[in-house]
Formats: structure tokens, C-alpha cells, sequence
């Protein structure tokens, strides 16, 4: 198969389609935690498990995924994952009971575990260094998207048609997503790993990336980051509804409008960071949402209010993602990078999956303020992390390269 018309922008729009559906899948549980929590009879101290088991199936997968990614190359991972997930979020509409929808979560980890990193890592073989934070940048603003369409939308059909239905309309977005990855999108033309793959040479690949010092940091910081946002993600919907008596359809637009926020903010600090380095803008946006954190419940004294620091916080992690995926990218070589971008992305769902199961007992215990203390604590380490001992990449000047024919 030859792929002789695709474009770079095309590219950018299949891997934005599959951010857009894999990020849509994963926030809209967030929203309609209650709905689901009435519909199959389960306590809200257990709801924050749905989160945990699908984290750490994604964990898992990313760690066993990552070094074939290296060696069959990225459009087949790519391949692999969105035609799984598609078809585990069809099995969605199959859950009877509270147990049935964890092992079809844990089905649609194991699917993103095999996703998990692949657009970044593709992002990084076929864009130069100089352009990964404006191409990052598009791509993860589908996650923004998400927010504006995917949750809206997602939490509309839930209220209208049971918690079901959003998964079922985001298998058909993802199947549409493996039809034009399989139809269009080309293997880049770069170096990929030769050797054997055993048990004994993955596990020494990971090792190996470990014990380099600005490696093992910055997979310290995924962990802190990933914690942080989940701690203050997870139950904020569930706060509104018990605090303001807010519907499924009013979260949905405070998503939506965070979305808004992130759209806009996502690609311009890609692109700005491409101008004058990633670590000042990832430093400004963790402090940045630590404050945020730490004022949440002050700030927000009615439900209007929420309208307006939700998409402060989208704007504050739109600064942080794109530089950091690019700085991330930029630390090994095309032959490792797979491994590389699966292990962080394996590292941040152990810290997410870590924030789903603490932040249920935390909610129930001492109330919403103590889960946005503890995001605040956990990103404001994360800046101090980056500041002392993430480096900086010197960048410099590249076009970005013509598409290669692959047969």
C-alpha cells in the first residue's frame, strides 16, 4: 500500500481523531460517576475504581507494548490499539452489574495501554524537535475537544439513555479512527530496534532507561502529575451535584467550557514553547494550579463560579502537556522511543490510578477541600522536580520532513 498523498496535516488529524475518542472514553466516567452509581447500586467510596482498574491495565500494557512499538514500528501499534478499543467499548453496552463494568474498563486499559504514548511517540519520529510542541500541541487538543463535544454529548446520552450509550457512540469514533490510520497514515522512516525481544532484554530496556537520572525524574514527575489531576478531576463533578445541586447536562457545559479554554490554549503554548523552551511554561503551570487547587473551594461559592476557574485549570495543563510530551520525546533516540514514551505513560496511569483510589476515601472522609490540598501538594512538587533536575533540550531550526512512501 502506497501512501503517496498523505499530508502532515492529515497525520495530525487521524492521531488528533484518536486522542479526541481514547480522551473521551476516559473523561466521560468522571461526569457520570453518579448515574452510573445509581444505576448499578454501588456505594460512591467504590466508583473511584472504575478509574484505578482502567489505569492500571493501561499501566501494564504501556510496559509490555512499549519496546514492540520500537520494533514493528508506530503505525501498527496504532493499528492494534484502536482496533481493540473499539471494539471493547462496544462491549460496554454488554455490563449488567458493577463488576461486569470493571473487567469491560479493565478490557478498554488494556486497549489503551497499547495506545498509550503512540501518538506522541509517531509525533516525535516524524516531526523535528523544533516543531513537536505545535504538532503536540494539535494533537492533544482533541483531549480539549473531548471536553467540548465528547462530555457534553456523553453526558446528555447517559441522562437520556443510561451510562451505556456514550461508549457505544465513542467505539463508532474510534472505529472511523482505525479506517483512516489503516487508510493513510504511513510508517515514518526511521530507525527502529533490531534485536531480540525477550522477557530478560525488555525488562533491561526499561532498567536501563531508569537509571538515567533525567529519565527516572522526569517519569517522577508523570507520576506527581497524573496523581494531581486525578485527585482533583475525579470527584469535582460529584462536589457540584452535592454542593449546588447541579445536573449531569450543567457539568457537561462546564467541561465543555474548559474545553473551550484548552482548544485555544493548547496549540499556541505548543507553539510558543517551540520559541523559548518547555521548562518555564511547564514550571508556570504546575505553580499555577497549585494555587488554583489549593483555592478551589474558596473560589468557587456557586455553581457560576465554576464556569470560570474550570477553564483557568485546562488552560494551566494545556501549558504543561505539549511541552512536556515534546521535551519527553526529544530525551532518546527513535529506537527507544517507544519504550521511553510507554514507560512515562505507564508511570502517570500508576500515579492517576493511585489519585482514583484515594480520592473516593478522602471525598468521604474529609470532603472535597482535602482531595484539592492534596492535588495542589503533588504539582507543586512536580514544579520543583522540573526546575532542579528536568533538562532542557537546546533547540534549533528544521523543516518539517516530507512524508515517506511505504509500501
Amino acid at each position: 500500500m502506497k501512501y503517496n498523498s498523505t499530508t502532515p496535516y492529515f497525520i495530525l488529524f487521524s492521531l488528533w481523531l484518536l486522542v479526541f475518542s481514547a480522551s473521551s472514553q476516559i473523561m466521560i466516567i468522571a461526569p457520570i460517576l453518579p448515574e452510573i452509581g445509581q444505576s448499578l447500586n454501588t456505594p460512591i467510596e467504590l466508583l473511584g475504581n472504575l478509574i484505578t482498574v482502567y489505569a492500571v491495565m493501561v499501566g501494564v500494557f504501556a510496559i509490555i507494548m512499549g519496546p514492540f512499538s520500537d520494533k514493528i514500528g508506530r503505525r501498527k501499534i496504532l493499528l492494534i490499539g484502536t482496533g481493540g478499543m473499539a471494539v471493547f467499548l462496544f462491549c460496554h453496552t454488554l455490563v449488567v452489574d458493577f463488576k461486569s463494568f470493571l473487567l469491560v474498563r479493565a478490557m478498554a486499559g488494556m486497549a489503551g495501554g497499547v495506545l498509550s504514548g503512540a501518538a506522541v511517540a509517531y509525533v516525535g519520529d516524524y516531526f523535528p524537535y523544533e516543531k513537536r510542541g505545535w504538532a503536540n500541541g494539535w494533537v492533544m487538543s482533541g483531549i480539549a475537544v473531548g471536553q467540548i463535544l465528547g462530555i457534553p454529548l456523553g453526558t446528555f446520552l447517559a441522562e437520556q439513555f443510561g451510562f451505556k450509550s456514550p461508549f457505544l457512540v465513542f467505539g463508532i469514533v474510534m472505529s472511523l479512527t482505525f479506517i483512516l490510520i489503516y487508510i493513510k497514515v504511513p510508517q515514518p522512516d526511521v530507525e527502529l530496534h533490531t534485536d531480540k525481544l525477550t522477557i530478560l532484554s525488555t525488562f533491561t530496556k526499561y532498567i536501563n532507561l531508569l537509571k538515567r537520572k533525567d529519565v527516572s525524574f522526569v517519569a517522577l514527575c508523570y507520576l506527581l502529575m497524573f496523581l494531581s489531576l486525578s485527585v482533583f478531576i475525579i470527584y469535582f463533578p460529584t462536589w457540584l451535584e452535592d454542593s449546588f445541586d447541579s445536573s449531569l447536562t450543567t457539568i457537561g457545559y462546564i467541561f465543555a467550557v474548559g474545553g473551550i479554554a484548552n482548544v485555544i490554549a493548547g496549540p499556541s503554548s505548543g507553539w510558543i514553547s517551540d520559541k523559548i523552551g518547555r521548562k518555564n511554561m511547564i514550571i508556570t503551570s504546575c505553580l499555577g494550579l497549585s494555587v488554583l487547587m489549593t483555592g478551589t473551594t474558596f473560589f468557587i461559592t456557586e455553581l457560576s463560579f465554576a464556569f470560570i476557574l474550570f477553564p483557568v485549570a485546562m488552560i494551566l495543563i494545556a501549558m504543561r502537556i505539549s511541552p512536556f510530551q515534546a521535551l519527553s520525546s526529544e530525551l532518546v533516540k527513535s529506537n527507544n522511543r517507544g519504550t521511553m514514551m510507554s514507560l512515562l505513560v505507564a508511570i502517570g496511569q500508576v500515579g492517576y490510578g493511585l489519585g482514583g483510589t484515594v480520592a473516593g476515601p478522602l471525598y468521604s472522609i474529609k470532603g472535597y477541600a482535602s482531595n484539592t490540598y492534596f492535588g495542589a501538594f503533588a504539582i507543586f512538587l512536580t514544579a520543583l522536580v522540573v526546575w532542579k533536575f528536568v533538562p532542557e533540550p537546546k533547540l534549533k531550526s528544521t523543516p518539517i520532513p516530507e512524508p515517506s512512501i511505504v509500501e
